[in-house]
């Protein structure tokens, strides 16, 4: 079954260029099929990007999925057009009062600041509270992991010396659970942040459980007994994109490594393979298919009144 965007977002041609089964918004309309609604609150810089990486993902299952972008209404984007955002997105105010079967909060390059410094974090922290009553399942991405831990269950947040760049393994500790089933033992994820939730706080709060971890103990994949994601790393990724922003970082100046474990032979003069794409295709199906689709009602909005 198809991903249902607007024809003339660039996602749409691009996907279809890779033989993935997306429909306008236009026909999905004309369909008597009850879509699962899925909004995804883009932070990132790169929106074109990010959004074909997770629609991409969100596309390899037979549920029909109708997708909804969004993001903080109090933010305007540094690298977004106004004509862009217009066309193809929505503030959160304009859904605010709307239902979704899953909701998705991008990764953004925010992780050394302090959360009460972001320009939208009040509107974060409504968009958080907000996902009780409107959302079944919510995953977060790198930033917003470390955002929606700390908000929610008052995990603290550990800033690095140094970015943490590259295509890490972490074991698989919850084999059993419905999100990581099927998944081999060792997950490959790409990593790229300055920040990480601080795993004592994890261990310690009886609403959440580690379902990935590191063999030095950094938590990957984060589950909450409401039904929450939180993903420390960016398993949407492509094959380059860590490539990209390792160019971009030397360009300008700043003292980075060389992605660990990324590189042949960590030569960045050689093209990176990927290793982590069946393990991000499998956790995000799973997720549609057991943390979302069934356990929503046919008629969303009933479950919260």
């Amino acid at each position: 079954m198809p991903i249902n965007i607007p024809a003339g977002l660039p996602a749409y041609g691009a996907l279809q260029d890779e033989n993935i089964f997306v429909m306008s918004t236009d026909r999905a309309e004309s369909q008597d099929i009850r879509p699962l609604r899925i909004a995804i609150l883009n932070l990132m810089p790169t929106k074109t990007e990010t959004e074909i990486q997770l629609m991409r993902l969100l596309s390899n299952t037979p549920l029909q999925i109708d997708i909804t972008l969004t993001h903080p209404s109090t933010h305007i984007p540094k690298n977004t057009s106004s004509d862009y955002l217009s066309r193809f997105y929505k503030g959160f105010d304009e859904i605010e009062k709307e239902y979704f079967d899953g909701m998705i909060i991008t990764g953004a390059p925010l992780e050394r600041m302090r959360f009460e410094d972001v320009d939208f974090w009040k509107e974060m922290e409504h968009i958080m509270d907000w996902t009780d009553g409107h959302v079944f399942s919510t995953m977060y991405i790198c930033w917003a992991s470390m955002a929606g831990l700390g908000y929610r269950y008052g995990i603290g947040k550990d800033v690095f010396d140094k970015k943490l760049s590259g295509v890490y393994e972490y074991m698989n500790t919850s084999s059993n659970d419905p999100l990581l089933r099927g998944m081999d033992d060792i997950i490959r994820m790409p990593q790229s942040r300055f920040a990480g939730p601080n795993r004592d706080d994890i261990s310690a709060c009886p609403h959440l459980s580690v379902a990935a971890t590191a063999r030095n103990g950094d938590p990957g994949i984060v589950i909450s007994d409401k039904g929450e994601v939180f993903i420390t790393g960016h398993l949407e990724y492509d094959a380059n994109t860590l490539a990209y922003e390792y160019v971009r970082d030397t360009k300008a100046g700043k003292n980075v490594d060389v992605p660990c474990n990324y590189f042949p032979n960590d030569d960045p003069s050689f093209d990176p393979p990927m290793s982590w794409r069946s393990a991000a295709t499998l956790l995000f199906t799973n997720w549609l298919n057991y943390y979302v689709y069934q356990q929503t009602p046919y008629e969303i909005g009933t479950a919260y009144r």
